[in-house]
């Protein structure tokens, strides 16, 4: 075990986390950017032993310590158990990723975390290696994507509803939930309800009668109702949208991190009115920015009537 640090001085950073797929990686570019770009000094620490493609400016990566395809031919693991050996490897050798944070004291740190759900709903290496950083006295916020065109099918909205859950129960850090690349919320299909009924988690019996019009899951309607259930007894999970390439959802999401761990309160480049004022927003700030992902990513009935009168049109002058 490695022994606590000495100093006294506050880090703060986030972890990013989420199913493989969600933009992780994606995420911690734009991120990286968008905040240098205010003027904080970024680090970007790489624990995807299976990360091979680096977009981003990576100061610490956990390649020079351990690699997935290594573990997978020496052990003659397969993915999910060789990203395992992984983590548990790191968590007995933190002194080694001590060693190599120690020069970067003075920076903002971004952790680009492998995708493997287990890591974070029954594995306790990454509770353990997260823990650890707490003691070096980290201040970090469990920033977790989903995919938001999950939101278009009611059984895997509740499905990241659950796993957001698990997630927020097991990693034991202040957390925001992401809904990732907005720009393709509707691509496998139409919003049921408006952005905010997704963002805030509101009453989700309504997705049961969704649920009841697929021959497979209206088997399955006492199941989903308790699952339900256990979600809205929590009360615990809610989403905030996200495009990267747009600057006011990532200001959205900055702003939410920063507040989860303290940043705007202990950093002097937050301490001004209009830090304090975001966090002090609460509910209307939150509606706010679902409102303006909803005019920007999604289609409206009116717009869905007027596209659908202008394909009429087209049918009928060529038919003429």
């Amino acid at each position: 075990m490695v022994e606590e640090s000495s100093h006294t001085m506050v880090i703060f950073g986030q972890v990013v986390i989420g199913p493989p797929g969600s933009g992780k990686t994606t995420y911690c570019t734009g991120m990286q950017e968008f905040l240098s770009k205010l003027g904080r000094k970024v680090v970007v620490v790489n624990l995807d032993p299976a990360n091979d493609l680096i977009p981003y400016q990576c100061c610490v990566d956990i390649a020079e310590l351990v690699k997935l395809d290594d573990v997978m031919d020496g052990l003659g693991l397969g993915p999910n158990g060789g990203l395992i050996y992984c983590m548990e490897y790191l968590e007995a050798n933190l002194d080694w990723l001590q060693e190599k944070m120690e020069e970067f004291k003075d920076c903002y740190f971004l952790f680009d975390c492998p995708g493997q759900v287990e890591l974070y709903t029954h594995n306790c290496s990454m509770r353990n290696i997260l823990a650890q950083l707490s003691k070096w006295n980290f201040r970090l916020t469990a920033v977790h994507l989903v995919d938001s065109h999950y939101c278009t099918d009611p059984a895997k909205f509740i499905s990241i509803l659950c796993t957001s859950l698990s997630t927020m129960l097991h990693v034991e850090l202040p957390h925001v939930n992401i809904l990732s690349k907005m720009d393709l919320i509707e691509k496998f299909g139409k919003l049921a309800f408006n952005l905010e009924y997704y963002t805030e988690v509101l009453d989700l019996s309504y997705l049961l009668d969704h649920l009841a019009k697929d021959p497979f899951f209206k088997n399955f309607r006492r199941l989903n109702k308790k699952l339900i259930e256990v979600i809205e007894n929590y009360s615990l999970v809610s989403f905030i949208p996200l495009n990267v390439q747009d600057k006011e959802t990532m200001k959205h999401v900055m702003k939410a991190v920063d507040k989860a761990n303290g940043y705007c309160f202990g950093n002097s480049e937050q301490r001004t009115m209009e830090a304090m004022m975001s966090s002090a927003v609460g509910a209307d700030f939150h509606f706010n920015k679902s409102m303006d992902a909803q005019e920007k990513y999604t289609r409206s009935i009116e717009e869905d009537v007027e596209e659908e009168v202008r394909q009429l049109s087209t049918c009928e002058q060529n038919s003429t």
